[in-house]
């Protein structure tokens, strides 16, 4: 995920000209927000089969299932700009290489964190799982952080930096689990939580967009091959997908980097790779691609539809509705200047990566404290709808005010 340094407001009074497209931000704002309000709505039981995620065995989606896609779309969309932005400031492609690695890395260990802390051993570290997830999260933080000048102490921020570092070096280094045989054993990187699946797809889709970036149509290209090997793949045409680990072939079965570079194209589309494109013709273009994905969708409906296999169909019907999304945003809150309905979302949008920890902090200082009442209320029927949403709203009001004060994280 970008947490781009532009602050909400500036970044909601860019015109037109400008290269920056408001509802980028808008629609990873609004991502955020549903994904914040379906986790906590996970919790909470005796709710239509709808409010959730489709099993493995099912074929069929929710809406719950294409939020991690969306966060897949709007990570792709980042990237063409992001990337352009940064070799002006430095034209090293090795430099932007390094840069995205390091952004990779920094996803990883977050996710990592958060998918060992209940496999942690207290017996073998002398501390609970929850505790050292949240000691390690706020390590992290205070690494990420982006700090504003300090003219008394101008090496305030370097010093913070280095202290969030060596923590979350140690904690990691003081991670033990038990495995299922009875050994002790470190890390497991068998699964690297939402936040490590995103770091692998960025790698994956960076790599290619970065190696024929000149050309316009590449993206497009590079999208349908990869629709074809998530079909390949689903078919058992091409069975080493599944068979490879994340960290040696990042790429998957194909979905998640197709999904993403889905966004890519979408971002050319709007943004162009030189002169901006008119309005009309992105939007234009964007619909028909959005109408492909969606029939190429239904046309491979015979492969299944579902999240938790990765299918084609999943895929092609997030990317469809994703695109469809950013469009009637597009047109809202770009060109007609609509954007006061966006408040609350705008912190979510600019500083998504503080504001996706916000509820794994809450989580694991409960745990660490031992604190289970809101566990044990209010999560059945309406009352934990109601409870969902005032959990959101609270999230993103912390969001926006640890924004206001200058705690930004960036990768």
């Amino acid at each position: 995920m970008n947490a781009t340094t532009v602050s909400p407001t500036a970044s909601l009074a860019t015109d037109a000209s400008s290269s920056r497209v408001v509802s980028i931000d808008i629609f990873r704002g609004l991502t955020m927000a549903v994904m914040i309000f379906v986790n906590a709505l996970a919790e909470v039981r005796g709710l239509p089969w709808w409010t959730s995620h489709a099993h493995a065995w099912e074929d069929r989606m929710t809406y719950v299932d294409m939020v991690f896609p969306f966060f897949l779309f709007a990570a792709g969309m980042s990237m063409p700009l992001a990337v352009t932005q940064r070799l002006k400031r430095n034209p090293s492609t090795v430099a932007l290489c390094l840069h995205i690695l390091s952004r990779v890395l920094g996803l990883l260990v977050l996710g990592f964190i958060l998918a060992n802390a209940e496999k942690a051993d207290p017996a073998k570290m002398m501390i609970r799982g929850g505790p050292w997830a949240l000691l390690g999260l706020l390590c992290m933080m205070l690494f990420l952080n982006v700090y504003p000048r300090w003219e008394r102490f101008p090496a305030y921020a370097i010093v913070l930096r280095f202290i969030g570092l060596v923590g979350a070096v140690l904690l990691l280094a003081l991670f033990r689990r038990t495995t299922h045989t009875g050994q002790t054993a470190w890390l497991d990187p068998s699964y690297p939580e939402i936040l490590g699946l995103i770091g692998y797809t960025y790698l994956a889709v960076a790599f290619l967009y970065l190696l024929t970036r000149r050309w316009r149509w590449a993206p497009a290209l590079w999208f349908v091959l990869l629709v074809g090997l998530c079909a390949s793949s689903t078919l058992r045409l091409v069975p080493f997908p599944v068979r490879l680990p994340l960290y040696f072939w990042p790429f998957g079965n194909g979905a998640m980097a197709c999904i993403m570079m889905a966004g890519v194209v979408t971002s050319i589309l709007f943004l162009g790779t030189g002169r901006r494109p008119s309005p009309r013709f992105s939007i234009g273009i964007a619909a028909g691609f959005a109408l492909l994905t969606l029939l190429a969708g239904a046309a491979l409906t015979p492969l299944g539809i579902s999240k938790i296999r990765a299918t084609p169909t999943w895929s092609l019907y997030s990317v469809g509705a994703a695109i469809l999304l950013f469009i009637a945003l597009y047109w809202l809150c770009d060109l007609k200047r609509w954007t006061a309905w966006t408040f609350p979302l705008r912190s979510a949008g600019s500083n998504t990566l503080l504001t996706y920890l916000l509820p794994d902090l809450w989580y694991f200082l409960l745990v660490s404290a031992g604190i289970t009442f809101f566990d044990s209320h209010w999560n059945v029927g309406a009352p934990g709808v109601i409870k969902s949403l005032v959990f959101t709203a609270i999230i993103l009001a912390l969001s926006a005010l640890l924004t206001r004060s200058k705690v930004r994280l960036q990768l």
